[in-house]
């Protein structure tokens, strides 16, 4: 597996995650399991069946996240200068055409949330700004055609 590129938060938040999971969820669905095993005949019991499905489920995420934190890299604060776009940034994008400005906070893939406004290093405007500076005139490759972006503005992000 690859390296991940992580923000410190971004690796507190799956260590979190991950805690969660094994010490909180396992025992829940342990639960379920058990109790949906008293019912009866599990072959044509639905709770058990859904149970189960969720176990599946938290497992699959926990060795999803421990593969994530083994292969993680933390952007170390000193690598983030505020000059460049790179993980770690916030980010003030003009769009050329309409106007419209957005904000985004650029980092790892892991962490990516757009709807709140954090893209990641691998997304098509990601990859497009990494390593810009303020002023900088970037294109960007979308379904829709080709879109530019001035870049008005880079700081090191807050911390949550």
């Amino acid at each position: 597996m690859e390296e991940i590129l992580l923000t410190q938060d971004g690796y507190e938040r799956l260590q979190e995650e991950l805690g969660v999971l094994i010490n909180v969820k396992r025992r829940e669905i342990a639960k379920k399991i058990k109790a949906a095993r008293e019912f009866g005949d599990i072959s044509e019991n639905s709770e058990y069946d859904d149970a189960k499905n969720e176990q599946a489920f938290i497992e699959g995420r926990i060795k999803e996240i421990e593969n994530m934190l083994r292969n993680a890299r933390i952007v170390k604060d000193d690598e983030i200068t505020g000059k460049t776009v790179s993980l770690g940034t916030t980010v003030k994008l003009c769009e050329k055409e309409s106007g419209e400005v957005f904000s985004y906070t650029i980092v790892g893939s892991a962490e990516s949330d757009p709807l709140n406004f954090k893209i990641s290093n691998e997304s098509p405007i990601g990859k497009a700004i990494i390593g810009h500076k303020k002023g900088d005139i970037v294109k960007v490759k979308v379904p829709s055609g080709l879109m530019e972006f001035e870049i008005l503005s880079i700081e090191k992000s807050k911390k949550e």
